[in-house]
């Protein structure tokens, strides 16, 4: 297996046990080793009080495509710590775009940027997180839970 079938398996993999993102309406665009596209349509019930979509719906897609691109080595990965910078205003019916790449990957702990953009490709949100590699492969999970 290349590792660029690697890093679609263990997305695939990932994808199908996450009903978070699922539910979200995220999709997977692109997966290559250490790098991942996930779109997601804002939704009505995501809009908040201000008639924006709510940052936390911008977080959770920026963390599910780092989730993606940090365990796309098949090397079982979470999250260490993440941030993120609102940029500009998402609206209803946007279709939200977030590239992960990973930026530098040594020991046990990743470095990745997210760019979250609108389909005008308008920068909307940066977030930078810090993975760590725990035990176990992502591949190894999904035969354990058949």
């Amino acid at each position: 297996m290349t590792d660029h079938e690697l890093a679609q398996a263990c997305a695939q993999a990932m994808y199908a046990r996450d009903p978070a993102s699922q539910g979200l309406g995220m999709r997977l665009e692109a997966v290559a080793p250490g790098r991942v596209t996930v779109s997601m349509a804002v939704r009505a019930d995501m809009i908040q009080g201000h008639g924006t979509c709510h940052g936390g719906f911008l977080f959770a897609l920026a963390d599910s495509a780092f989730a993606f691109a940090c365990n796309s080595h098949d090397q079982a990965t979470v999250a260490l710590g993440c941030s993120i910078d609102y940029l500009a205003p998402a609206l209803r019916d946007d279709v939200l775009t977030a590239s992960a790449e990973e930026v530098s990957r040594k020991g046990r702990t990743g470095l990745y940027h997210v760019r979250i953009s609108n389909q005008h490709g308008a920068l909307v949100a940066m977030f930078h997180g810090k993975s760590y590699k725990v035990r176990g492969t992502v591949l190894a999970q999904e035969s354990e839970d058949e």
